[in-house]
């Protein structure tokens, strides 16, 4: 049992941590955009085991409206979208009891793009290449390899006696499981800011390369020295940056090579586009940089017109960065599985 969509939102799919190793076989990795929120809301649903694998909706710019056909634990992290259970607001980053027939209607997002919301057991799809993500683009993953339409039924792993036992010691307990607000650090990744005046604007921190040689020293410079505002061409494939152009020695075009996430190409408009979970498995033209991983979340949850600004980094202190942000999650782990989700059941 699970929930059925009445109505979908803007663009809701099925995503977990991306489809892995599939690249030379000409498919995207895909999966959540903002993977920091998404594990963080299995987490909170209690599927420590799984944060990673564990399917979650990802909701875009405006959820939907789902009515439940089983009892449920859910969570929802990323955006606010201001959900409410029968007309009854529930908080975010905290687990929520749902009951059969109880209706979650999403809004507008009132801060960031993109709300996760995941369910004890996770989203019950079929595994495609090891994974549950939705490939918009192959048409595979998730529920029929597409967006989620009204009427779509979907089913929770979760199993009725360990559900029961779960579920028994959050009543009266949601609060000892959440996220507060006085914990901002927690409930988003450890992305820092530049100020430009009294304006914070994100900064993502990224390694040089690796075509930094196509580039001239001012163009390298003119990265890390200027702020850049999103365009209105973003998605789950691409966010395209508006700002000053980057200068090159001799043109955008290379001979196509492999791109990963996070990855800063620039092209013919001597501008940058972030490559994001939908990217493109090659791609021609040079690349200035890659964002660490860390701070990819903080560049999904942007809508276009905010602004970004970059900041270089080595490889050593990217691990560094990235491992520090593995342990933070792993200790919300550890104190979950001490208090509300401690084991045996």
């Amino acid at each position: 049992m699970g929930f059925e969509i009445l109505r979908p939102g803007a663009l809701s799919t099925v995503q977990d941590k991306g489809r892995r190793g599939c690249l030379s076989q000409g498919f995207q990795e895909s999966g959540a955009c903002d993977k920091y929120s998404m594990k963080l809301a299995n987490l909170l649903a209690g599927n420590l085991e799984e944060p990673e694998t564990a399917a979650v909706i990802e909701f875009t710019l405006k959820g939907g409206e789902l009515r439940f056909t089983s009892d449920e634990i859910i969570a929802f992290t990323g955006g606010d979208m201001k959900p409410s259970v029968n007309g009854t607001p529930v908080p975010m980053f905290s687990p929520v009891l749902v009951q059969k027939g109880d209706i979650l209607t999403m809004e507008l997002a009132v801060s960031g793009l993109r709300t996760y919301m995941a369910v004890y057991g996770g989203i019950e799809v079929p595994s495609v290449m090891g994974s549950r993500s939705t490939n918009l683009k192959c048409r595979i993953g998730g529920l029929e390899g597409r967006s989620l339409l009204e009427g779509d039924c979907l089913e929770s792993g979760s199993t009725s006696r360990r559900f029961k036992k779960i579920a028994k010691r959050l009543r009266g307990n949601k609060r000892l499981a959440a996220v507060g607000e006085l914990e901002p650090w927690l409930r988003r990744s450890s992305t820092p800011y530049r100020f430009y005046g009294n304006d914070p604007v994100v900064l993502l921190r990224v390694v040089m390369g690796p075509q930094e040689g196509a580039f001239t020293d001012l163009g390298l410079n003119t990265l890390v020295r200027s702020p850049f505002r999103l365009s209105s061409d973003c998605d789950r494939m691409a966010c395209r940056l508006e700002g000053e152009p980057i200068e090159m020695r001799n043109g955008a075009d290379i001979i196509s090579d492999g791109i990963a996430e996070g990855s800063v190409q620039i092209s013919s408009d001597r501008l940058p586009m972030v490559l994001m979970a939908d990217h493109q498995t090659t791609g021609g033209y040079a690349k200035i940089a890659t964002v660490i991983s860390t701070d990819i979340p903080a560049l999904a949850q942007l809508k276009p017109g905010e602004w970004v600004a970059f900041q270089y980094v080595t490889p050593g202190e990217a691990v560094a960065i990235c491992r520090k942000e593995a342990e933070k999650l792993g200790k919300l782990k550890e104190w979950l599985m001490n208090t509300v989700y401690r084991q045996p059941l």
